[in-house]
């Protein structure tokens, strides 16, 4: 049976890129200009891909996702995105980047495993640029 992964990488926030890997070997890739649109975009845009390319998500035996980055919210939106699809495949989630010695903690010792991000900078969500007075 052919190995097929799904590679997730939204670290940027301009865009999503996807790629395929069939045993190892590059498959596809698309990217997808996506403007603090990820969110909106990602699910969207992986089952077109895997249509395009003939592939059902049953298929999918592995995910593998970005999971350090440059934007705090793209990156949790594809780590998350990449977590719920091997939670509901029970397939592992890795991680594409070394530095993350979580990408292959197991859960309960079931069949799936989940990354966690790595921010390169700490989010400044709900930290306002001007002085309140």
């Amino acid at each position: 049976m052919k190995k097929i992964t799904l590679i997730i990488d939204t670290s940027y926030k301009e865009e999503i890129k996807l790629s395929l890997e069939k045993d190892n070997q590059f498959l596809s890739s698309k990217k997808i200009k996506a403007v603090r649109s990820q969110s909106e975009k990602l699910l969207v845009s992986i089952d077109q891909f895997l249509l395009k390319n003939k592939i059902k998500i049953s298929d999918l035996k592995e995910i593998k996702v970005a999971s350090y980055g440059h934007s705090f919210t793209s990156l949790r939106i594809g780590v998350i995105t990449a977590n719920a699809l091997g939670y509901a495949l029970k397939i592992p989630v890795l991680s594409l980047e070394d530095k993350n010695k979580s990408s292959k903690k197991k859960i309960k010792k079931l069949s799936y495993s989940i990354v966690e991000p790595v921010y390169d900078k700490e989010a400044n969500i709900g930290v306002s640029k001007k002085p309140v007075y």
